[in-house]
């Protein structure tokens, strides 16, 4: 069986097959956001705890336990200071993390608080057949829309991860936008293979990530090397520019990452600043999409 070619021996059918098949479409970013908003502020919190060990078969205590941290700690000072600053955020919640707690789901939806789907155990989708990974996003669908009370209209993919077969079963579910693809700062529309298929993307961003500045491995080379305050210089700088710009600042964190205490600082300072701004509409993600599709 002869070896599959280099990607400098594709054909040109080949290459841009690949890059045609999941593209940005047409810009949503509106001209006004509700009531005169200058900025729109999605601020949203992917609940792993333990499921990012789990997934990876590290089942040790040790490990689970700073899962346990975001649950058990970071979550309801989340929640306590988006309640005191009247703030609607987006969890997005892998369905073993919603079985193993449905209270803490029930408790978001409570609050006013969109429930999203992240994967059934926090999986890579990529390594995933079509099968195995369709399987997997019904029953975290189905899973979500039990505990949760609602059926969820949003994904965001474990890790980010997108395989050439996710937007197809993200349609199949009916879901109305993802929250997982790095192509502009502003709202857009998602094309499959060419065509326009009335899928919001709500753009994610690693430098609007918590992880990537504060995650510790000790067996691995992951190291938090950026100090707290300097993510914080790093986050103003982007509400900042989506302010002026009128635009999205859309925030992605993790309840047992962002959840310890002179991480925690940063985000409140970081909502103060926001806050003392006038003009800001804090929405959902699903709220976003919604008005966005309406009047992109």
């Amino acid at each position: 069986m002869p070896a599959e070619p280099e990607p400098w021996e594709w054909q040109e059918s080949t290459w841009r097959t690949h890059v045609d098949r999941v593209r940005a479409g047409r810009s949503l970013a509106p001209a006004q956001w509700p009531g005169d908003a200058k900025v729109a502020v999605a601020l949203s919190f992917d609940s792993d705890h333990e499921t990012i060990s789990l997934r990876a078969n590290e089942t040790s205590p040790g490990k689970l336990s700073q899962g346990q941290y975001g649950a058990r700690v970071g979550v309801p000072r989340i929640l306590d200071l988006l309640s005191r600053n009247n703030i609607l955020a987006t969890f997005y919640v892998p369905a073993v993390c919603a079985l193993l707690r449905p209270a803490e789901v029930k408790s978001y939806v409570d609050a006013g608080h969109e429930v999203g789907i992240h994967g059934w155990i926090h999986e890579r989708n990529v390594l995933l057949n079509p099968a195995t990974e369709r399987d997997l996003a019904k029953r975290a669908f189905d899973t979500l829309a039990n505990t949760a009370g609602v059926p969820p209209v949003g994904i965001r993919t474990p890790s980010w991860d997108f395989s050439h077969h996710t937007l197809a079963i993200s349609r199949e579910l009916g879901l109305a936008y993802d929250s997982s693809l790095m192509a502009d700062d502003e709202p857009y529309e998602i094309l499959a293979d060419g065509e326009p298929t009335g899928m919001v993307e709500i753009p994610v961003e690693w430098i609007r990530d918590d992880a990537p500045y504060f995650t510790m491995d000790r067996f691995t080379t992951s190291r938090p090397y950026t100090p707290p305050r300097q993510v914080l210089t790093i986050w103003r700088a982007e509400f900042d520019a989506a302010y002026r710009a009128g635009g999205l600042f859309q925030l992605t964190m993790h309840p047992h990452v962002i959840g310890h205490r002179s991480r925690f600082t940063v985000l409140s300072e970081l909502v103060d600043h926001i806050t003392s701004h006038r003009h800001v509409w804090f929405a959902t993600h699903a709220d976003i999409a919604q008005y966005v599709l309406a009047n992109g």
